[in-house]
């Protein structure tokens, strides 16, 4: 049986309520991506400073928090969320907080820009310990996040929105890691790419059960524009250039061999990928398919940042 959908009766709790407005379990790309740029800063010699490591994963968690709440709000003001009757909750079709009036949508975009507010003032504070590019990296994180959803830009109803995932959580690395070194490295972006990529996926095939009602307001994104024999390749494409891209890095001794362990998700993409080619037009078919590719990129990340971690480290 499905989990039920939120409702305010099941939700007396103010706190519970607007912590499950953020979408937990999605928060968990955010910490591997966080936590890569951290086993890569480790790898290459730079010493952890736990405190900003720890204030870089939790307000990586919280600006992820927001995009999420954001996304809900102008979802909830294009109308795509309230028309959708293929979702696959509580995977796609938003977290129906405020369809369901568990919160109201001022409630909603207040509660955004406050998460985005918090993330801004750490940001500021570990600007002024590792240095000014990490007011580059995060401003861009966030544009990217509002702009995904938001007008005028609407990126991801051009067509931009995988572009702006893969960005969002590059950055997120990259961040990490500078907030260590107090420098840009190659380093972290060539490890983010696979993973990355993967996150990609996970938007890709949210969109297939989401298309309809997506197309109905002017949401153009790729699974919308294609027909959706042909769209289901895509998903097919992102994860082979995910994994090509890892064996790719390591061939070339960009990444330590031992990183090779993260391909032991491609099974988990793979069977993912197969599902999605037999029912990409049977939303409620592609149920075991989108958990799939959650864990795919979870279990790719995890590792990803364990190998990097094992691979080597600061001298004593």
């Amino acid at each position: 049986m499905p989990p039920a959908e939120p409702t305010l009766a099941a939700l007396p709790n103010p706190l519970l309520r607007y912590l499950l407005a953020t979408r937990p379990p999605f928060l968990s790309v955010t910490l591997f991506a966080a936590l890569i740029g951290l086993a890569g800063a480790y790898a290459t010699g730079v010493p952890m400073q736990p405190l900003t490591a720890i204030l870089t994963v939790v307000f990586a968690l919280i600006a992820h928090a927001g995009v999420n709440v954001l996304n809900d709000y102008y979802d909830a003001l294009n109308g795509t969320d309230a028309i959708n009757t293929e979702r696959v909750f509580p995977f796609t079709g938003g977290s129906r907080f405020i369809q369901n009036g568990v919160l109201t949508t001022t409630e909603t975009a207040m509660f955004g820009a406050t998460l985005f507010g918090a993330t801004f003032v750490a940001g500021v504070f570990l600007t002024w310990w590792s240095g000014p590019g990490l007011l580059v990296i995060g401003a861009t994180g966030l544009l990217i996040g509002w702009a995904y959803s938001a007008p005028p830009l609407r990126l991801n109803s051009r067509g931009l929105g995988e572009l702006c995932v893969a960005l969002g959580f590059g950055l997120i690395t990259v961040g990490a890691d500078y907030v260590q070194r107090s420098s840009f490295s190659w380093t972290p972006l060539i490890a983010a790419i696979s993973y990355a990529l993967l996150v990609t996926n996970i938007l890709y095939i949210n969109q297939f059960p989401d298309r309809a009602a997506d197309a109905a307001v002017g949401k153009r994104h790729w699974v919308a524009r294609l027909e959706i024999r042909s769209a289901r390749w895509g998903y097919v494409l992102i994860a082979l250039l995910a994994y090509g891209w890892l064996v790719a890095a390591v061939s070339m001794r960009y990444l330590p061999p031992l990183t090779l362990v993260s391909l032991l998700a491609a099974p988990l993409s793979l069977r993912a990928a197969r599902d999605l080619l037999r029912f990409a037009a049977v939303p409620g078919r592609l149920v075991p398919a989108i958990p799939l590719s959650i864990a795919a990129a979870g279990f790719h990340g995890l590792l990803l940042a364990a190998s990097l971690a094992l691979s080597s480290g600061p001298p004593p």
